[in-house]
């Protein structure tokens, strides 16, 4: 009995990550102790005016000076965690992903001619693509790991890590837009993008395509979806990364539908002559000159946020849906699989998974659920703040919720630091 409760019990021992090998742990060092350049909207969106040949090669050349000191960094940051969170499988699959990729950046040869730039661009590219799970695969380690860290230092871990993926991922991803731009001849100087930045991005296109998205989700997942109504400014147009935006009205919109129709079940029952209440967006005026933002706001009747609840909403890992195992495999039982899916790497996204994440938008978690591991919102906010804007919710408990989002203008942000 003895050996087979120790044989058991040798099936759980955790193993500590493999160490670097010394040139790469030397070469870790190095880079990690040099903190990247800071990265300004100007200097974003200059790589593309004008789009040229010697343009694409400086935008090269920053990439590969740059992303390894970032990529250096969140490797370092991983090693420093508590040993016994190290030894987390999720936690360890993530630094190692971190290393790979920083070794092959790091000692890629200098690119000097169009023609490399294609061969490195394609594996830019799919080292990005490689990378499109991070951040849920360190959710769930984190989640396993709970009792040995504080929500304090797991919050500031995870806004590290994060913020860390968006300038990575604002990097590569412009130059592989500047990249495939000039391959294809296009004429920069009358299109509205400069690579990743749309100078002229629609806010109310974008809610439309979000609302659709977010829409199909609910009406597979809960049965109902609310429509959009678009008030406001409807012909505004701002400079925004697209993906960005994205990201944030469709988590946005996520929370208020599946409020809105849990709301309608409970006071109507889900037999009922009554219309669901519509989600109402309002876009403000074009930024300028003197108001550098551009705001939205996104009404629900979904009964609000209760008190209680209020002070956590913008932590990790809180979140007011129920589970598989608390509903019984209810209408959130399918988004588990989902999500658990794109952490494991069994499925990848997008799949014919109606649940899988917008596919090909390379910014998102994993998560394309109606309801998922309450990253939603603060990482919705983490994207607001990045450019300088800010997300805020408001409650009027009983009735429902306002969430104003302010985002600053790229063309207006002069050399904000990013």
């Amino acid at each position: 009995m003895m050996i087979r409760a120790l044989q058991r019990r040798s099936f759980h021992v955790r193993r500590a990550p493999e160490p670097p090998s010394t040139q790469i742990s030397q070469l870790l060092a190095s880079y990690a102790a040099h903190p990247p350049h800071p990265l300004t909207l100007n200097s974003l969106v200059a790589f593309g005016q004008p789009l040229a040949p010697k343009s694409v090669l400086r935008s090269v050349s920053f990439v590969l000076s740059e992303i390894p000191r970032r990529l250096a960094r969140r490797a370092r940051a991983l090693e420093t965690l508590p040993f016994i969170v190290g030894t987390n499988p999720y936690v360890s699959k993530a630094l190692n992903a971190y290393r790979q990729s920083f070794q092959f950046l790091a000692s890629y040869p200098p690119v000097t001619t169009l023609e490399e730039n294609t061969t490195f661009t394609a594996e830019l590219s799919h080292l990005v693509e490689s990378h499109r799970n991070d951040i849920p695969t360190m959710a769930k380690g984190f989640q396993e790991c709970a009792k040995y860290m504080s929500p304090t230092q797991i919050s500031k871990f995870l806004d590290g890590a994060i913020r860390n993926r968006i300038s990575v991922r604002l990097i590569a991803e412009q130059h592989i837009a500047l990249s495939q731009a000039l391959e294809k001849q296009e004429d920069e100087g009358f299109a509205t993008h400069y690579g990743i930045v749309d100078m002229a991005c629609s806010p109310a296109a974008m809610v439309k395509m979000c609302g659709a998205f977010v829409s199909e989700l609910c009406e597979a997942t809960l049965g109902a979806a609310p429509t959009i109504v678009i008030d406001g400014h409807q012909d505004t147009t701002f400079a925004y990364v697209p993906v960005h935006l994205e990201y944030i009205l469709t988590e946005i919109l996520k929370n208020a539908f599946r409020a809105t129709v849990e709301r309608h079940f409970q006071l109507y029952g889900t037999t009922t002559m009554h219309a669901v209440a519509p989600v109402t967006v309002t876009i403000s005026p074009p930024p300028s000159p003197a108001s550098p933002f551009l705001s939205i706001r996104v009404r629900d009747q979904g009964g609000g946020v209760s008190p209680s609840n209020m002070a956590r909403i913008f932590s990790y890992a809180f979140t007011t849906a129920g589970n598989a195992e608390s509903d019984g495999g209810g209408p959130y039982a399918a988004q588990h699989v989902g999500g658990s899916a794109a952490v494991g790497g069994s499925a990848s996204a997008g799949d014919g998974n109606l649940f899988g994440e917008i596919t090909g938008k390379g910014v998102q978690i994993g998560l394309g659920t109606i309801a998922g591991l309450g990253y939603g919102l603060p990482m919705s906010r983490l994207y607001a703040r990045y450019f300088g804007g800010s997300l805020d919710l408001f409650s009027l408990d009983g009735w429902g919720s306002d969430v104003y989002v302010k985002l600053r203008s790229v063309d207006q942000a002069g050399n904000a630091q990013i």
